[in-house]
């Protein structure tokens, strides 16, 4: 890495952060994350304190001793700061700088794709603030938090693909995602296919092995650890929280359970129709708690159907946003409360790689190119400043 793109990276980083910042809503009061990390430091598994606010599972029905049901990734990363601040470290600050990292990571993805410096800059500026991940990150609550961080590994992950292709690296930071979004391990055999394609071919088995071990090691020894996280809680191997939070069989989005086939509509119609609310008053449009469509989001999200639709990196790609949105769309709910669809962020990194793939092979970045990042950036800003500073969203 030259002396110029490091000094590039780092003022973007610091640039994006300070935005993330001075636009964020301040104190989340959804900081499960570090009300963990304190619970982690304490040596429990469970937090205690007098938060109904809280999505939680309580302990022998005692709402002041309770589980809390999503991975918890975010809150190790949470340690270090809740050591040193105590457990009122606001949890913003940590999605603030996951988000600035993941926007800078995506710099050095495209880098990978083609050594474009003006690309990189582009693909930066889209997805720190031509994109939903603007909105996340200034918000920092829990369920935005853990798809930020899990953006954060699994672009990592794709960087070392299109990189050095290292199976101990792949395995790490997937094992990282899995501990962030547990349902992104679908893809995890798409990656292990692209970075060790020898693997599946004829050859000699012990070299096959010993690199299959390095990919798998980490991300075997992260699910049992999860395991035995989640039968020291609920007495079973798997993560049965959001089936023990109290009144979700009760609610009309779980009429057919936490996931069912025939909820994926609904996620369409969001994904790609939701509007957001006009008015006859001021301020006459304003986001919706429902969603918006991503196309109005980030419409340059469009390039990505110019990647090269017979490369076989495009193809796998294309496969494991597929098997992501069939598994986000069948859970119950569309994502609300949220700004655009944010369930869509589970496979943000695969689409950026896409767009940014997309937007080479039409030798841009090029006057379109900026024009519709540029509009994406408009976008977010409103919704970023309608929601966190004036309140003006509805359903």
């Amino acid at each position: 890495m030259n002396r110029k793109i490091r000094l590039i990276s780092i003022l973007l980083f610091i640039g994006i952060f300070i935005i993330y910042l001075s636009t964020s809503g301040g104190e989340t009061p959804y900081n499960h994350f570090t009300l963990l990390a304190d619970a982690f430091l304490k040596g429990k598994l469970f937090i205690t304190g007098n938060y109904p606010w809280l999505e939680k599972v309580p302990i022998n029905g005692d709402i002041t001793n309770f589980f809390v049901v999503n991975p918890p990734m975010p809150a190790i990363l949470s340690i270090p700061f809740v050591f040193i601040f105590g457990k009122n470290f606001p949890q913003q600050y940590l999605a603030h700088l996951i988000g600035a990292g993941f926007t800078v990571l995506t710099f050095f993805l495209s880098l990978k794709v083609k050594k474009d410096l003006k690309l990189a800059v582009w693909s930066t500026l889209l997805v720190g603030l031509g994109s939903i991940v603007w909105f996340l990150s200034s918000v920092g609550s829990t369920w935005y938090l853990g798809q930020i961080v899990s953006c954060f590994f699994l672009t990592i992950a794709l960087i070392e693909t299109l990189g050095k292709k290292r199976p101990i690296v792949l395995g790490i930071s997937l094992a990282f995602v899995y501990l962030s979004r547990s349902h992104l391990a679908l893809t995890f055999p798409i990656f292990l296919y692209l970075s060790q394609p020898q693997l599946f071919k004829k050859g000699i088995f012990v070299k096959k092995f010993k690199k299959f071990m390095l990919f798998a090691t980490p991300i075997g020894v992260v699910l049992v650890l999860d395991m035995l996280y989640n039968y020291a809680r609920y007495h079973t191997l798997f993560n049965s929280g959001y089936f023990l939070i109290p009144g979700t069989s009760n609610e009309p989005w779980f009429s057919k359970g936490i996931m069912h086939p025939s909820y994926i509509l609904a996620d369409l119609k969001i994904a790609f129709l939701a509007m957001p609310i006009f008015l006859d008053k001021f301020p006459y449009i304003q986001p919706s708690w429902a969603g918006m469509a991503i196309w109005l989001t980030t419409p340059a999200f469009f390039f990505a159907l110019k990647a090269q639709a017979k490369e076989k990196l495009v193809k796998y790609v294309w496969l494991a946003i597929l098997l992501v949105f069939l598994v986000v769309g069948a859970h119950g709910g569309t994502g609300f409360a949220q700004f655009g669809y944010r369930f869509a962020v589970d496979f943000y990194p695969f689409l950026i790689l896409l767009t940014i793939k997309g937007v080479a092979k039409q030798k841009g970045p090029r006057k379109i190119h900026w024009m519709l990042m540029c509009i994406g950036i408009l976008v977010n800003l409103w919704g970023v400043i309608w929601i966190n500073k004036f309140g003006w969203v509805g359903w």
